[in-house]
């Protein structure tokens, strides 16, 4: 009997949902926070450019403060927790959407909400993608070693800019990149103008310290 073909972690727009965790005002210490938020910030205007929906959780709001103004979060509810996943407060979420199969997790910190999340989104049966210049923590050890946790659960671990393409999927995706104008009729067409894919990935995403964690052939990585 042939063996059980495991799973290739692929993505489809239509099954996934992007949840953002917890990147609020007093958690500006983390380490690369500036860079953390700006890759999210990207992962959120692609997610409303393929309409994938997305949840937004804040970590105890009364006393960490609101989700940073960065993020571009503006017309996301978000969802008040004081438990280290995202997964009880977005059960409802998950619950209303049977034909979802991947989560693309970003956010803080990643050996405690993102790391709990990832674990209890896997139990569920779902995929996980770890964006991992969209994840950090205080101490980069914790950080390292919550990745080669969530991978060795199953997780998979993926760059933005990776995962972008692949919720693309085809250069030939209307919203990747700007069509040209054209003639109908008479007259000379311009489609209206929009952000596009393409444009938000021409530049490469900030460094935020993951070469210094993957060099080497780290044994937590292999």
């Amino acid at each position: 009997m042939a063996a059980a073909k495991p799973s290739l972690g692929r993505l489809l727009p239509g099954s996934s949902i992007l949840f953002l965790c917890d990147m609020q005002e007093k958690f500006r210490h983390v380490a690369y926070f500036p860079q953390i938020v700006s890759v999210a910030a990207r992962m959120l205007k692609v997610a409303r450019l393929l309409e994938v929906p997305t949840v937004l959780t804040e970590q105890y709001p009364q006393g960490l403060g609101p989700t940073v103004p960065e993020l571009g979060a503006e017309g996301l509810r978000p969802l008040a927790k004081t438990c280290f996943s995202m997964v009880p407060v977005a059960r409802q979420e998950l619950d209303a959407r049977p034909q979802l199969r991947s989560v693309l997790l970003c956010g803080i910190e990643a050996q405690v909400c993102i790391l709990n999340t990832a674990l209890d989104l896997m139990d569920r049966g779902l995929q996980v993608h770890v964006v991992v210049d969209a994840c950090s923590s205080r101490s980069q050890v914790d950080r390292l070693v919550a990745l080669a946790r969530m991978r060795q659960s199953g997780a998979f671990l993926s760059t933005s800019e990776g995962l972008i393409l692949q919720l693309v999927g085809d250069a030939a995706h209307p919203q990747f990149k700007e069509v040209r104008a054209h003639v109908s009729g008479a007259h000379l067409v311009f489609p209206m103008h929009r952000e596009q894919i393409q444009k938000i990935i021409k530049e490469p995403a900030p460094d935020s310290g993951l070469l210094g964690l993957f060099q080497g052939q780290n044994p937590l990585l292999r």
